[in-house]
């Protein structure tokens, strides 16, 4: 009894420390906005991703080996390189609330490239709570005057398919490596990317000031390097599913830090949609572990029977 009870405290602190990557994300919109430059969002996925690549990369000491040295330029780009501009392309060309609601049918896909490439069991109640984060989403920041454009619509649902691809290789693809230094080559690989589309779509900034270096220095350090390195380590443990569920509290936070820093109003319905979000992503890890207390008593069972065989079940002989 001890011993499950360890267990699944340790589990949930687990889902609590990666909870924070995608609630640090939620934080990106206010930076931005508040501190960063106008019209420079390639600059800022750059900047936020290079930076911090190079510097655990230095810190570890560790470059790629072997079939590393592609994975991780795959990883990268899928994770970081990709997803920043198709990401960046969705918030230009759509209201926030469009984008956000797009985005959030990236737990879908993992659910179907998880049963496809990791054989995780697909299940009514993974898809309904996939259903439920959506509609959770759509309620919180959809506006009813919200106008649809075909590209932005595009961009979204592209950024959403490379990062649960991402993800899911993540998963598939474990490195012994340590994992600053797999986080590091990951946002080296997207930065490096990033850079000739910055210099070629946005060039440079004739200036720069002390806000705009502390806006990129937090999106850097804790945005990217923290977030990232809290993020696929729980990739390691957890499963993909799981995980990916968690990257809904982005909304939710960018709403509450809107709520509170920018004192905007939030609506019933808004209240209502951060509800259904968190029922739909503790619907998802409850899930995983109901799987995992069957698969485990089954074990249980099959182990029971080879123990047992062959001859007969000594329990019926009298």
């Amino acid at each position: 009894m001890r011993y499950i009870v360890l267990v699944l405290s340790n589990r949930i602190a687990l889902i609590l420390v990666t909870a924070l990557a995608p609630m640090i994300w939620g934080t990106t919109y206010y930076v931005t906005t508040e501190l960063l430059p106008p019209d420079r969002p390639l600059l800022a996925g750059l900047l936020r991703a290079l930076p911090a690549g190079l510097l655990l990369v230095a810190v570890t000491r560790r470059l790629p080996t072997g079939d590393w040295w592609w994975r991780a330029l795959v990883l990268g780009v899928l994770n970081i390189g990709a997803f920043f501009p198709l990401l960046f392309l969705a918030a230009y060309r759509l209201p926030g609330g469009v984008a956000a609601t797009v985005g959030a049918i990236q737990p879908l896909i993992v659910v179907g490239l998880s049963a496809a490439v990791l054989n995780d069991r697909l299940t009514v109640r993974k898809a309904l709570a996939g259903v439920a984060g959506v509609f959770g989403v759509a309620l919180l920041v959809l506006r009813a005057n919200a106008q649809l454009d075909a590209l932005g619509v595009g961009a979204a649902l592209a950024g959403a398919f490379v990062m649960g691809t991402g993800v899911v290789l993540s998963k598939r693809w474990v490195s012994p490596a340590p994992l600053l230094a797999i986080t590091g080559w990951q946002l080296v690989a997207g930065g490096l990317l990033l850079l000739p589309v910055t210099l070629v779509f946005e060039g440079l900034p004739s200036s720069v000031t002390g806000a705009n270096l502390a806006g990129y220095a937090y999106l850097s350090i804790i945005g990217a390097a923290v977030a990232y390195a809290l993020w696929f380590h729980g990739i390691r443990a957890l499963t993909a599913v799981n995980v990916t569920f968690l990257s809904l509290l982005s909304p939710v936070v960018a709403t509450l830090v809107g709520w509170l820093a920018l004192g905007q109003n939030l609506s019933t319905a808004q209240l209502v949609g951060a509800a259904i979000v968190l029922a739909s992503l503790i619907t998802a890890q409850t899930t995983a572990k109901i799987e995992k207390g069957k698969t485990d008593a089954d074990d249980s069972v099959r182990s029971g029977r080879k123990r047992r065989a062959p001859g007969r079940d000594r329990s019926l002989v009298p």
